[in-house]
């Protein structure tokens, strides 16, 4: 298994990523090629026949729930214990999934990927301003070192997200998916990526978004019951 994949799933949630997933796939298997993608889709489109028909495991959600149920279903399905998420729009580099696996088996349980440590060119500065201000909250609060709460690519070990339970009804739920592992003494690493040009339409809610990043920052600082 040193050399191997059978032991990761990919997960992703996807809406509407026809254009994107054909690419988005090839790119996964060309780096993990063992290993199980799953995806969690909520589209009116061609994306999950286009799926199902590249092998993946696809996982209907529809009509759709909302970006919190659909990663959470996407986390806790796979059987495999080392479970790799990225969005499906082409933004995230496939060719570093075996650099956060490999961190895993070193013995971390969650590897955030960080798209803001600079300012990517692919990112609008209001974006990227505001995360750069929600991790900077982060490490003030929790004393977390992340410069990327929001990141949709990460590893996790399974065993540490079956132990957890997330508030997954509201947005922002990958800012909880960082700070409350770390806050529950799970080994914690963060890596550095490039983030890419994305492929079709962003459906993120930036006013909702930004309320709830603050909320489950506060939160999960301030409610000992909620860190749990």
């Amino acid at each position: 298994m040193a050399n191997g994949f059978d032991d990761v799933s990919v997960a992703m949630i996807t809406k509407n990523e026809e254009r994107a997933i054909e690419k988005v796939v090839s790119e996964i298997k060309k780096h993990v090629p063992e290993a199980e993608i799953v995806i969690v889709d909520s589209s009116d489109d061609k994306t999950p026949e286009i799926a199902a028909a590249l092998g993946c495991k696809v996982i209907r959600q529809f009509p759709p729930k909302g970006y919190g149920p659909a990663m959470d279903k996407a986390l806790r399905s796979p059987s495999r214990e080392i479970i790799v998420t990225l969005d499906c729009d082409n933004t995230y580099p496939a060719d570093k999934i075996p650099e956060l696996i490999g961190f895993i088996r070193d013995g971390y349980d969650l590897v955030n990927a960080s798209r803001t440590y600079r300012r990517p060119e692919n990112m609008p500065l209001s974006n990227y301003i505001a995360n750069r201000v929600f991790a900077l909250t982060t490490r003030l609060l929790h004393g977390i070192k992340t410069t990327d709460v929001h990141s949709g690519m990460r590893a996790y070990r399974k065993k540490m997200i079956d132990s957890l339970n997330f508030k997954v009804d509201a947005s922002a739920l990958p800012v909880e998916l960082l700070i409350k592992p770390v806050l529950n003494n799970f080994r914690f690493k963060e890596v550095n990526i490039d983030y890419h040009e994305r492929i079709g339409n962003t459906t993120l809610d930036h006013w909702n978004s930004t309320k709830w990043t603050f909320k489950r920052i506060f939160k999960l600082k301030f409610d000992k019951e909620y860190a749990k």
